[in-house]
């Protein structure tokens, strides 16, 4: 008798376990459309947005104030280049015929202000993509005429003869300074606009032929 008892009441337990098994899966579901929801509101007010906007700030305002300094200096050295690109011009034409020789003391001149150029841009800090290639630019600019004094130098050291290649190489080497300055300068503009200041134009004097950009037509400031 009593087996007959436990024979009818075990069918019994079945929906019961049935009805546990839906509400687990139910708020298995539940957890996991409830984890990206929570992360979606607590990512909102996520303080990593607001450090990032920070930062970006700063760069900004740093960068801002290099393109000032930037500017400063490319006026500097450029007027400092002046008298070389004009002795330059005499001694090596852009047609690369040469000219009457320059004085040993002019060219040692030169080569002190290339030098002192050189220098200016040594050791540059660390800025936004924009201000690091207008840097490098006159870097690179002022590095490349002072080779070419360099070699006009070497050049006055060999026989009235054998200076014509060494006059044709520096010719080639001032036009590739001022091509490759010309480009900074215009880099340079560009990052003075984006700033506020206006146009800019710190570029060298350029001949035909040189293939150098120049300043456009704007006036600076506006």
């Amino acid at each position: 008798m009593s087996n007959r008892k436990r024979i009818r009441q075990s069918p019994s337990s079945a929906p019961t376990t049935r009805r546990i098994v839906p509400t687990s899966i139910a708020f298995a579901l539940g957890a996991l459309l409830a984890g990206p929801v929570g992360a979606v509101t607590a990512g909102a007010d996520d303080p990593t947005d607001d450090r990032v906007a920070a930062l970006r700030a700063e760069e900004a305002k740093r960068d801002a104030a290099q393109v000032v300094e930037l500017t400063s200096r490319a006026r500097r050295v450029r007027e400092s280049l002046l008298p070389v690109l004009d002795g330059l011009a005499t001694a090596v034409p852009v047609t690369n015929a040469p000219g009457p020789a320059a004085s040993k003391p002019d060219v040692e001149r030169w080569q002190a202000t290339t030098g002192k150029a050189v220098e200016d841009f040594a050791n540059p800090p660390s800025g936004g993509t924009g201000v690091n290639i207008a840097r490098s630019g006159l870097a690179a600019a002022v590095q490349t005429l002072d080779a070419a004094v360099d070699t006009y130098a070497a050049a006055l050291a060999q026989s009235p003869t054998a200076r014509a290649g060494l006059f044709e190489l520096t010719g080639r080497q001032r036009d590739a300074a001022v091509a490759i300055w010309g480009s900074a300068a215009t880099q340079l503009d560009v990052l003075n606009i984006d700033s506020g200041n206006g146009h800019v134009h710190v570029f060298l004097p350029t001949v035909p032929g040189q293939g150098a950009l120049t300043a456009d037509g704007a006036p600076e400031g506006k």
